[in-house]
């Protein structure tokens, strides 16, 4: 299968190339037009029904009319000479409330709107909320649908924005903004310039280093463009089967899977050049397109395992109960499933087009490489191999030994964020009420006897919510219009998205709520704290049950491959070594340098799936090159020396690469992100430097052709396998 598909590209490589620049570039254009109505908002939607704060927003959604795409806002209206608001100003600010509350805000049209955009012009709901107590300040609580990640809905809110504030500024009034899309757009322009140099940097990174590694400048930028058109056809297709499956899409699955793409894609092109360049200098008389043949069809099989070891790695998050994890591995598992098609028909396609101009001007070709840094390292590996698996185990040991004491943070500010209008006015908001005022918990209450629910009858319970120590205010009972169900909402002292919000929402808010629940109604807590309460119990749930099968799936996959029982075992181990200092690192440099409240939640699992996957590609590459000496004649010493020499560079190359790609989350705004795009970095560059050119080599060294038990490889005759009449120092990369 495998070298039928490549045998087809090389020798059709115009009809190939033109099918992928076609139905490529149409999927990258219907999925970005189309990418932010698969994306589901928020978190509390990918709760199972059965936890609380699931079935409080089922109550919401059914009897109160929240919308799952709402964005609440709570806008701020001051007098500009900071006096007191007087009854004549609240009436000019309820006056106007009322007439933004008819006004339909237009969504403007931008250079940056993709063609087939949705429209998100719509009528927000404006309501007045409450005044401070010092009558500083008067609240309004704004309600704005559509998606807070799409472009078109944050242009629509700047569009409300502008027009709020020109109109209260007319009465002498200023205005501030904060809570959810405010956060996100303050954050994104303050953050914009810094992205964009960041993502131009990357670029020039990965274009340097294949500049510096091949000498050409054809060989430096193909491998972008042909990835970016496979990784475009990749996204266009995860947006279209959640269109169609009805399925929505976490909001950071889109750009992770961008990332993981960009990054795996040019590893494959790596691997393939390397091979590629090396067939042409050994046999000079062969043309291009034999040459693309022959390499495309053994690299086919390395890169296929490699990828095969990511989808399933990611396909285990299927049997996750927190449905953000559920839906990133099918999504991440198909685009990877895509870039391996791509892999196995455009790239041989390309390299039969090219043949030697892939690599001109340089005249690497036309003469044998010298030593580098890759022969030394092999020779230092043969020579010295149990001091390098003592002094790689002791600084893998070392950062691993940082995991203890980790905490989870399950909130999404996570500190660190820039000083934008919309914290300041967050921070003055917190001066003079409750810090969860504009975030409010919300206790549901349902009749279950088929008695009208009253605000009598809830009195008591009200009452005790408002003994409960941290709850700084309760509002008022809302009944809802059948008068089954009631909303109590709760205005915490404590930041919504903090630990200590969370402890009292799971602690005595619902202890209280379960005990002073009136008789024949049920009672529910809902709202970002306890939203993500629940999500720490799915998550601690789905640790337990991913990580072994995650495990299991990958030692069959290189069971099949390397055809041992020790092998598997000694790569699993060092990944999972490798695994445990990168989180190790994350958490002191974020939990402990940074002072962050923990390490995101979504980092530990995330972060097995990238490094255990993405570091056993390198393990294999390495690992199947090091049988492949070794079953030559001679010393295993001086196999596994040759395999570090004419591996290590390519493994290096896409290390650097991959680990750059990622890197690049690093200054997002998000900070879950900017957690998972260093961690991930690093702990490519601990899998690529570490463990596949150092740790795993040397424990070969130390075990020899027992490694490979039960299944030795056998020594080939230099009468049956042409590679060995070659030098030593001529075998091809792979």
């Amino acid at each position: 299968m495998i070298r039928a598909l490549t045998g087809f590209s090389t020798r059709s490589p115009w009809k190939v190339i033109a099918l992928w620049v076609v139905l490529g570039l149409a999927a990258a254009v219907l999925g970005q037009a189309f990418v932010f109505r698969a994306v589901q908002t928020g978190n509390a939607g990918f709760l199972p029904a059965q936890y609380d704060s699931a079935a409080a927003l089922k109550i919401a959604e059914e009897r109160f009319g929240a919308k799952p795409d709402a964005n609440l806002l709570t806008v701020l209206v001051a007098r500009s000479d900071r006096a007191p608001l007087t009854a004549a100003d609240e009436q000019h600010i309820d006056a106007q409330a009322a007439r933004l509350s008819e006004k339909r805000v237009a969504m403007p049209r931008t250079e940056e709107t993709m063609p087939l955009a949705q429209d998100h012009s719509q009528v927000p709901r404006v309501s007045p909320a409450m005044t401070a107590p010092d009558r500083s300040f008067r609240l309004l609580s704004v309600e704005l649908t559509g998606n807070p990640a799409d472009p078109g809905v944050q242009e629509t809110y700047r569009a409300f924005r502008d027009s709020a504030r020109d109109a209260l500024a007319e009465d002498g009034l200023r205005t501030g903004f904060t809570g959810g899309i405010a956060d996100r757009v303050d954050t994104t322009d303050a953050e914009k310039t810094r992205s964009t140099v960041v993502g131009i940097a990357m670029l020039a990174v990965i274009v340097l280093l294949h500049v510096l590694v091949f000498r050409s400048a054809l060989a430096a930028l193909l491998p972008l463009l042909a990835v970016s058109v496979i990784g475009g056809a990749a996204a266009g297709a995860v947006v279209g089967a959640a269109l169609l499956t009805g399925i929505g899409l976490s909001e950071s699955t889109p750009s992770l899977i961008s990332v993981v793409l960009m990054g795996i894609g040019i590893d494959y092109f790596l691997f393939l050049l390397f091979r590629f360049r090396e067939q042409l200098r050994e046999h000079p008389e062969q043309s291009g397109r034999e040459a693309a043949a022959l390499v495309a069809g053994r690299v086919g099989t390395a890169i296929t395992s490699a990828a095969l070891t990511i989808v399933a790695a990611f396909a285990t998050l299927g049997v996750a109960s927190f449905g953000q994890f559920r839906v990133l591995g099918p999504a991440i598992a198909l685009s990877v499933l895509v870039m391996l098609l791509g892999s196995l028909t455009l790239m041989p396609a390309l390299l039969a087009v090219t043949g030697r101009k892939m690599f001109w001007p340089s005249r690497a070709l036309k003469r044998e490489p010298r030593p580098g840094s890759a022969a030394r390292m092999g020779d230092r590996v043969a020579r010295r191999p149990f001091v390098l698996v003592l002094a790689s185990v002791a600084l893998l040991g070392t950062l691993a030994a940082g995991v203890v004491g980790m905490r989870m943070d399950y909130g999404q500010g996570g500190g660190g964020g820039e000083r934008t209008a919309a914290v300041a006015t967050a921070a003055e908001v917190a001066r003079a009420l409750p810090a969860g005022v504009s975030d409010p918990t919300s206790v549901f209450v349902t009749a279950s006897d088929g008695a009208a629910l009253t605000v009598e009858r809830l009195a008591g319970l009200s009452q005790a919510l408002a003994g409960v120590g941290g709850v700084g205010q309760v509002a008022d009972t809302v009944l809802s219009a059948d008068r089954r169900a009631a909303r109590i909402d709760l205005f915490l002292t404590s930041d919504p998205q903090r630990q200590e919000a969370r402890d009292l929402v799971t602690g005595p808010v619902r202890a209280t709520a379960a005990a002073r629940t009136p008789a024949g109604t049920e009672v529910h807590v809902g709202g970002t704290a306890a939203v993500f309460a629940d999500i720490a119990t799915a998550v601690d749930k789905d640790l337990r049950v991913v990580f072994p099968v995650a495990a299991a799936l990958i030692a069959l996959i290189l069971l099949a491959l390397l055809r041992s029982l020790l092998a598997p075992v000694i790569l699993l181990a060092s990944v999972g070594l490798g695994f445990a200092a990168t989180l190790g690192a994350s958490t002191l440099v974020f939990q402990h340098a940074l002072d962050r409240p923990g390490v995101d939640f979504t980092l530990p699992l995330v972060l097995f799936l990238f490094v255990v996957a993405l570091g056993t590609d390198y393990n294999i590459l390495m690992s199947d090159r090091i049988r492949e000496e070794m079953a030559r004649p001679g010393p295993a010493r001086a196999a596994v020396g040759r395999a570090v020499r004419h591996t290590a560079p390519a493994i290096a190359t896409a290390g650097l690469v991959l680990a750059a790609s990622f890197g690049s989350l690093a200054v997002t705004p998000a900070p879950s992100t900017q957690q998972i795009g260093f961690a991930t970095a690093l702990g490519i560059m601990l899998s690529a430097f570490v463990l596949s050119i150092v740790l795993v080599p040397a424990l070969a060294t130390l075990l020899g052709r027992s490694m490979w038990w039960p299944v030795r490889p056998r020594t080939r005759t230099q009468d049956s396998d042409p590679d060995a009449r070659r030098s030593p120092d001529r075998v091809l990369v792979g």
